[in-house]
């Protein structure tokens, strides 16, 4: 069966989502396993970029995004509810390359391009940031390995997403992106879901939330002058920014209390 439509069909059997996540259970892909094997990628990840001289530990973009890392961590302990303690830990890579993820566990991966070719400042690398942790602290790649069942079809299809680029990069970011089901996109909802946690995310660590928008108005005209890999994996358009203005007040609010 297609990969895309039994992703649909899980989504749509549940409202929480929990059908998908006791698959992903049944699966191996429990809470502490999925964050060992997402520990074991993440590490291997370093490893690899270290030898590739692509890893990014003293550059100005680094410094801004390390601190950016340093201010949400604690914020993020603070919402995590799936049982596991979050071994916060961040990599930046240097790539041209348009994106971000957090695996779960709360492994952090930055393109230095993502940055520097948006031009973000720091609230907006808060609004990308957030938006990543609320994923991994709500546990959205393992409702997504519940839907697809298997994790060897995500990673075979997040290598084919990858493509020349894992000749820059190494395999092993494309692998451990592709095992927590980055390489395929979140579905709508999920996408909605970290869209709002990542708003209270950020304002709550002192990041005004408006710069959400700004982020997204960025990513939508980058996208007008050729796309992005970033934008295939996580749809921006009119819609998903009209929705974030209406959760906006509250994100707001949450901010000037500060």
């Amino acid at each position: 069966m297609n990969s895309k439509l039994v992703l649909s069909l899980c989504a749509a059997s549940v409202i929480t989502f929990s059908g998908c996540t006791t698959v992903a259970d049944m699966a191996g892909a429990d809470s502490s396993t999925l964050n060992v094997t997402a520990a074991q990628g993440f590490n291997k990840t370093v490893q690899e970029a270290s030898a590739n001289k692509t890893l990014d530990t003293s550059s100005t973009t680094y410094k801004r995004i390390n601190s950016v890392f340093m201010r949400l961590k604690p914020y993020g302990d603070q919402i995590n509810q799936t049982g596991q303690k979050f071994d916060w830990k961040l990599a930046v890579l240097k790539s041209d390359q348009i994106n971000a993820y957090v695996a779960p566990g709360g492994k952090v991966v930055f393109y230095t391009g993502i940055v520097n070719k948006l031009n973000l400042t720091d609230a907006e690398i808060a609004a990308v940031m957030g938006h990543e942790m609320v994923h991994a602290l709500e546990e959205h790649s393992k409702q997504k390995i519940g839907a697809q069942a298997l994790t060897d079809l995500a990673l075979n299809i997040g290598l084919g997403y990858a493509g020349n680029n894992v000749g820059q990069l190494g395999a092993a970011a494309a692998q451990l992106g592709a095992q927590v089901g980055v390489g395929l996109p979140y579905s709508r909802s999920l996408e909605s879901r970290a869209d709002q946690g990542g708003l209270m995310l950020m304002a709550r660590a002192g990041y005004n939330p408006q710069a959400a928008i700004t982020l997204w108005e960025k990513m939508n005209k980058l996208e007008g002058a050729g796309g992005t890999s970033f934008l295939s994996t996580h749809p921006s358009n009119a819609q998903r920014i009209e929705a974030m203005r209406k959760n906006l007040p509250a994100a707001q609010a949450v901010y000037n209390k500060r």
